[in-house]
């Protein structure tokens, strides 16, 4: 009986004391002891790399996204220096644009007008004759009969359309005198701003053209 006693392991076994549990975790721990204070250089290496890469990018956005504006930035766009240029209109485009806000009530998308009240811009001898005289009736508006294509209109008279009237700036006036000379058929010269300017100049502020006095001009 005590020898198998002695062989049996749910005998309780010897109970280790603590020099001999410090000096296992000794021997267990010895691969493993930094001296360095348990850091180690990659971490650190990788933090400022990583750093270093979210400054740049920040400092990049900040020059050359525009503000994240969809109307500045354009990956497409070649790189630009010096000021802004001015964007040139297609006279004949912006043209058609003041002749659809304001002049097709009374002329029609037709150029045609009306019999009697409005005479027609299509074919008309006025439109495609001297641009001295169309660009007088803008600036300073017509009153009286006028005849064209032989039929006499004038019941209602040509507003102002320059700056005694509605307000309209040389660059609009040549803008749809030469829209509507190169529209419906016709093909009259373009009127150029500095045209619209000279004329402008030398008449200044008066009362409205009649066609008599409009013939006289050559």
């Amino acid at each position: 009986m005590s020898a198998q006693s002695h062989q049996d392991p749910r005998n309780e076994q010897p109970v280790l004391t603590d020099e001999a549990l410090l000096l296992a975790h000794a021997h267990a721990d010895h691969d493993k002891v930094d001296d360095g204070g348990a850091y180690k250089l990659l971490p650190l290496v990788l933090l400022f790399v990583f750093s270093g890469l979210i400054f740049f990018g920040g400092s990049y956005l900040n020059k050359f996204s525009g503000h994240f504006d969809p109307k500045i930035f354009d990956e497409r766009a070649k790189p630009h220096e010096g000021g802004a240029e001015a964007v040139k209109l297609d006279p004949v485009v912006y043209g058609k644009k003041q002749f659809e806000l304001v002049c097709i009530t009374c002329h029609q998308a037709t150029g045609l007008g009306v019999p009697g009240v409005y005479p027609p811009l299509a074919g008309s001898e006025w439109v495609n004759g001297s641009e001295d005289r169309i660009i007088r009736i803008l600036l300073n508006g017509l009153k009286g009969p006028i005849t064209v294509h032989g039929a006499i209109f004038g019941t209602v008279p040509m507003p102002v359309i320059g700056p005694g009237g509605m307000g309209w700036n040389d660059e609009k006036i040549a803008a749809v005198l030469t829209y509507i000379r190169q529209e419906w058929g016709n093909k009259a010269p373009a009127v150029t701003t500095e045209k619209v300017a000279e004329i402008r100049g030398k008449i200044g502020t008066r009362a409205e053209w009649t066609a008599d006095e409009l013939l006289k001009v050559p």
